[in-house]
């Protein structure tokens, strides 16, 4: 896949030559998520609780589109249950969180749950939601994103009924192993109940439900190529047959009598069809965005005027090929950003989710940065939309605001 496999729709006041890496925020609906939610939108566009034929219609397509997600995920012996579509990545990881607490309300006492301390804020304040409810939080101690496995076994104990670790850091893109922290939490616990945000490694890192070892992953659409609005929980048969996991928000009883609310079905139609999409291509996309992480890698290393960019990944770890982050040299990173913009490349400054609210990365503090660099710090992410010679004129305007901005550092 190149650039031209989807036509560009840049706001008026961007350039026609727009360079978009930041992925990790949104992703350009594909063409597939787009005639999917224009079919259910326009001809599909029953209430699948209805029972006449409209309903049955949307009802079909909700299962078939529940299915095709279950199947990018490595499907054997789920069922439709084993999938929750909720309004997007935040709203699945509240259900984990929230929802596995209030299925343990009445056996709560001295219970705690253990989760990175570089989590998305989705589940970091959640996390902070549950600890006015007199939960206790471990957090476990992150170096690039990546899970302190040591400071991980000594915080276990029979009171942990749940553990959540995010299985791409949405900002180093450092990958943790999901089974082995599944593993070590059972052997303490048989039944804790495991959860992942996927959001990031989703199709952009290969898994497969049996290998894992999570009990409640969390998927978005928007991240993959679909449409904002619209996520999912994965929840394994054996959390969905122990019942450990509860509601959050009640009503018609829609989702199983786990999501209630008309389910968006455009959203879904588009969110099902990206992943198979993704999915057929898995390989070939994969192989795309390590190329481009190693050729942009390469021009910033052999580049002279980019040698002082500090590139933030965890030597030790598995890194996901999607995401680059730099550290310029005493310039801060919304002073590149707007430099960068000027020209019409779109990078990050962090995580897009809390732009509103700038505070310094937790996970690149973890990382050893100091306040100063982690506020001059840039997020490169990928998709396989983008070419080499993106890569190149990125680098050349870099390289422009190293050496112009540097000045008035």
């Amino acid at each position: 896949m190149n650039a031209s496999s989807f036509k560009q729709n840049v706001p008026a006041d961007q350039p026609d030559t727009l360079i978009y890496l930041d992925h990790c925020a949104t992703t350009r609906p594909c063409p597939a998520a787009i005639d999917a939610m224009r079919e259910a939108l326009c001809t599909n566009w029953g209430n699948p609780s209805s029972l006449h034929c409209m309903g049955t219609a949307a009802q079909h397509l909700l299962q078939q589109a529940r299915m095709t997600l279950l199947q990018t995920l490595g499907y054997e012996n789920e069922k439709p249950e084993n999938l929750i579509f909720t309004a997007g990545g935040t709203e699945a990881d509240h259900l984990a969180l929230f929802g596995t607490t209030y299925a343990k309300a009445q056996h709560l006492h001295g219970g705690k749950i253990i989760i990175s301390d570089s989590e998305h804020a989705a589940v970091e304040q959640a996390a902070q939601a549950l600890e006015t409810m007199g939960i206790e939080v471990v957090r476990i101690p992150t170096r690039g994103g990546v899970f302190d496995m040591d400071a991980y076994q000594k915080a276990l104990t029979p009171h942990v009924f749940l553990v959540s670790c995010m299985l791409v850091n949405n900002e180093t893109g450092a990958v943790n192993d999901i089974a082995a922290i599944a593993a070590a939490a059972r052997r303490v616990r048989s039944d804790v109940t495991i959860h992942t945000d996927a959001v990031q490694g989703y199709q952009k890192f290969p898994f497969r439900l049996s290998k894992l070892g999570a009990d409640l992953i969390t998927l978005s659409a928007h991240k993959i190529h679909g449409p904002k609005g619209v996520g999912a929980l994965y929840v394994s048969p054996a959390v969905c047959k122990s019942k450990r996991l509860r509601c959050i928000i009640t009503g018609g009883g829609q989702e199983h009598d786990m999501r209630s609310g008309t389910e968006n079905m455009p959203g879904i139609a588009g969110f099902a069809a990206a992943a198979a999409w993704g999915d057929k291509q898995l390989r070939e996309h994969l192989k795309k965005l390590h190329m481009l992480r190693d050729h942009l890698l390469h021009r910033l290393q052999t580049d002279l005027a980019l040698s002082e960019i500090q590139c933030n990944y965890p030597q030790s770890a598995l890194c996901a090929p999607h995401i680059l982050s730099i550290t310029l040299p005493h310039i801060k990173s919304n002073t590149a950003l707007n430099f960068l913009s000027a020209r019409g490349i779109c990078v990050s400054g962090g995580s897009a989710c809390s732009s509103n609210h700038p505070q310094i990365s937790r996970t690149l503090l973890h990382f050893g940065l100091d306040r100063n660099a982690a506020d001059s710090t840039l997020r490169i992410s990928f998709s396989p939309e983008n070419t080499i010679d993106q890569l190149d004129r990125f680098a050349d305007a870099l390289r422009e605001a190293v050496t112009t901005l540097i000045r008035f550092s």
